[in-house]
């Protein structure tokens, strides 16, 4: 690797983050913060500086030792950052961090590039009766913001009524103001998005939740979020960056909301990585520190490096009501195999201080709600926040998000089908089981095929009878995989239902097993799930072992007592 240098302003757990990513590439980071700061524990050497991001002369010192200048937050001196740009790149680029630090012209500025925000309305300079008139124009409830210096909720108030607008003035006394209209929203959603040299792309949509104006939790992929709405989150989110100068890794936090179109808003835009990008260390092959650290420096960024490998659930630690609340949820997590621990290193907890994360990876995203809810509840516990009954908070086995859809043509298939549901059942596989006609119901027969892999689903089974179009025409609208059941009707047996599901053109296979053997269709979607899933496989692994032992136990009895009476025992 090259001998090139980063400096980074601000040393908190995002610098530490990434400095973590450059460590392993052997890239040296240089950091601009208080002495003990979380990024400077990590890195051991003598190019960090100790002082303020916000002061000029430190500003200045760092930049002279570096090539490429980065922040791990907004709020800088960008007078200083534009006068730095004369002898060291700066990225994102200096005037980037200026519009983005005031969130009025961060909406501005992307309202007049087309891109869907909330309507706002500017507050500075207006007497107490002209604020509570843009209240009344924009409605009840609204927020009044800070332009700057506000995050986590910091610098906003929600305003109720015309006395709430007064209230909002007085607490945010000396703020530079601006008003925003109620985004009624169904879920919020963020996309990490890269810019690089060579244009812009992104991370996987994700779901964020939050609770006092902090990120909580982060789901990827996202909950009751179809394909396409997720890729258009994403193409809204290159709309959004695309107008700014520079490279690196921006935060794009959106809503969605309630309308019958499922209309889309840009909240607000991180010129660096984000909380709610946290997922992607161990869910995706690069993380959004890996992508920041090689968009500033202009090295190769792999577009499957931005893929998810498979669903993952973040959980912020926050302080609890004891100094050492943060240790105590660790140590929990430590008990989940599947739980990836990030601690800031930010010594004593205090009541809602960002103290480290939790990622929790599984190969379906019920399984990692299953495994995170445990934690989620010890973190509302040190909070001393009520915890809901138990059976509400972790789903039970029906009511997981299925990876099995059984689909058929008919209500008259259903007891060829009761092998298999008792196979999933046994096994412990969510399913759902749905009746749709390849020739009654086509439209609805193709509508399910088309969303199914934008679902949890990951097999399809499908069983008809006569012409048993059904799984084939599954096949041709879906990526995946179907399994035939040819069901007995009352003419030949079932062996043209065999035939028309065995007899595919190439290119539409369907996997087919025997006539009315929905056993081996349930069989064979468990295996096609344990390819991916180790659980899974286990739990076939014992449920074939109970078969072995049943058949030498059968063996063993006909050997000691004899054909005539295993018969008679048989009751025949």
């Amino acid at each position: 690797m090259d001998k090139r240098k980063v400096g980074v302003l601000g040393g908190g757990q995002l610098g530490r983050m990434l400095i973590e990513s450059s460590n392993r590439l052997n890239y040296e980071v240089r950091v601009l913060d208080g002495e003990g700061a979380p990024a400077k524990q990590i890195s051991s050497h003598n190019g960090h500086i100790t002082g303020s991001f916000k002061d000029p002369a430190a500003v200045k010192e760092l930049a002279k030792g570096c090539d490429v200048l980065t922040a791990e937050i907004e709020h800088v001196d960008t007078e200083m950052l534009e006068e730095v740009s004369k002898y060291v790149v700066v990225e994102p680029h200096w005037s980037t961090f200026r519009i983005i630090k005031d969130k009025y012209n961060q909406k501005m500025f992307l309202k007049e590039r087309g891109v869907a925000v909330a309507e706002s309305v500017d507050l500075e300079g207006l007497r107490e009766e002209e604020m509570v008139a843009v209240g009344g124009k924009l409605g009840y409830p609204c927020m009044v913001k800070s332009k700057t210096d506000a995050y986590d909720g910091r610098g906003n108030f929600v305003v109720k009524s015309e006395a709430d607008m007064k209230t909002a003035r007085e607490v945010l006394k000396g703020r530079p103001l601006y008003a925003e209209r109620w985004a009624e929203f169904r879920l919020e959603l963020a996309v990490m998005v890269v810019k690089t040299k060579d244009g812009v792309k992104t991370f996987p949509t994700v779901e964020t939740i939050h609770e006092d104006s902090i990120c909580k939790l982060t789901y990827a992929p996202p909950r009751n979020v179809d394909a396409a709405t997720a890729k258009r989150a994403q193409e809204l989110a290159k709309k959004a960056v695309e107008g700014f100068k520079g490279k690196g890794v921006f935060g794009v936090e959106m809503f969605l909301l309630k309308d019958k179109a499922g209309t889309l808003l840009v909240n607000e835009i991180a010129p660096r990585p984000h909380n709610s990008g946290h997922y992607t260390i161990e869910a995706c092959p690069l993380s959004q520190y890996d992508a920041h650290l090689r968009a500033i420096l202009d090295l190769p960024i792999p577009d499957a490096g931005l893929r998810l490998r498979e669903p993952a659930i973040m959980l912020n630690i926050l302080g609890g009501r004891t100094p050492d609340s943060h240790i105590e949820i660790a140590q929990l997590a430590m008990e989940c195999p599947n739980a990836s621990i990030h601690l800031y290193g930010k010594g004593e907890a205090r009541p809602g201080r960002k103290m480290g994360h939790i990622v929790v990876t599984a190969p379906n995203l019920a399984a990692a709600e299953r495994d995170i809810q445990p934690l989620i509840d010890a973190v509302d516990d040190q909070k001393g926040k009520p915890l809901g009954p138990k059976e509400a908070a972790t789903p039970s086995a029906s009511e997981e998000e299925p990876l099995v859809a059984v689909i058929m043509g008919s209500d008259s298939d259903l007891p060829v089908l009761r092998p298999a549901f008792q196979i999933l059942n046994t096994l412990n596989i969510p399913f759902t089981a749905r009746i749709t006609s390849a020739h009654r119901t086509p439209d609805w027969l193709r509508e399910f095929s088309k969303s199914a892999s934008s679902t949890g689903l990951r097999v399809i089974i499908g069983a008809a009878g006569g012409a048993a179009h059904l799984p084939g025409m599954c096949a041709s609208w879906t990526t995946l995989p179907v399994i035939g059941v040819p069901v007995k009707a009352t003419h030949l047996d079932g062996v043209d239902s065999l035939y028309s599901m065995t007899q595919m053109p190439r290119g539409e296979p369907v996997a087919t097993v025997g006539i009315n053997n929905s056993t081996n269709a349930a069989l064979l979607a468990v295996r096609i799930l344990g390819a991916s899933d180790l659980e899974i496989r286990e739990r076939l692994r014992v449920w074939m072992e109970g078969n072995e032992k049943e058949v030498l136990r059968k063996d063993r009895v006909l050997l000691e007592e004899g054909w005539e009476a295993y018969l008679k025992g048989m009751g025949k």
